[in-house]
């Protein structure tokens, strides 16, 4: 059973999450509200495990805000918005959100978006691939196309031994492109040091989500 909670400010919208998702039993809804801080005022010390949250409120919040807010409390966050824009996408993303969602996209789509996120994968969507794909921003370092490889074997869990030895390399040619990966991302003002680092990058940037 898969706790979710929604904060958006539009009560029709709200009346129907709550007959959509009462039609999913692996989806128990345990919370809505208007604004993070009512959700937050809500659920107190157990947040739920997984927030839909409208990407723009009426209370003036900011959607980033917004994300790091919920993350801090411990849930994860599927964003959903009534339009792809572009620029907003990547900056959800950036604040750590798991998934992107338009609200035109189906029962379907929802529920497999909040299952990838509880299962620990992003919630990959046609507008947040799009929104990737044409990402030009500074903080997006451009990779090569042997750069990413090596970094998304090495940041899923590989060694760089194994990494190198499913790319056909060597151990040194496989470090030397995981440096070059660390120095752009240490360009763009996004440092990433640790395999965890690296990790986070990869999420952040949808770059597993193609």
């Amino acid at each position: 059973m898969i706790d979710v909670a929604v904060v958006d400010d539009d009560r029709m919208l709200l009346d129907g999450m709550r007959s959509w998702l009462g039609q999913v039993p692996e989806l128990r809804l345990v919370a809505t509200a208007a604004s993070v801080s009512g959700l937050l005022d809500l659920t107190g010390t157990a947040p739920p495990g997984i927030v839909l949250l409208d990407l723009l409120l009426r209370d003036g919040s900011e959607p980033a805000d917004n994300i790091r807010r919920l993350l801090r409390a411990g849930s994860r966050v599927l964003v959903i918005s009534t339009v792809p824009d572009r620029t907003r996408v990547i900056e959800a993303l950036r604040a750590g959100a798991d998934g992107y969602l338009t609200k035109d996209n189906d029962l379907p789509t929802l529920v497999a978006a909040v299952k990838d996120i509880a299962a620990g994968r992003g919630a990959h969507s046609p507008e947040l691939a799009f929104a990737c794909a044409h990402d030009t921003s500074p903080a997006r370092p451009r990779l090569s196309p042997r750069e990413r490889e090596i970094l998304l074997d090495y940041a899923s869990g590989m060694t760089l031994k194994s990494a190198a030895r499913r790319a056909g390399i060597t151990v040194h040619t496989a470090k030397d492109y995981l440096d070059r990966v660390k120095a752009k991302y240490q360009q763009a003002g996004r440092p990433a040091y640790t395999k965890i680092d690296l990790a986070c990058r990869v999420r952040e940037d949808s770059l597993d989500g193609g």
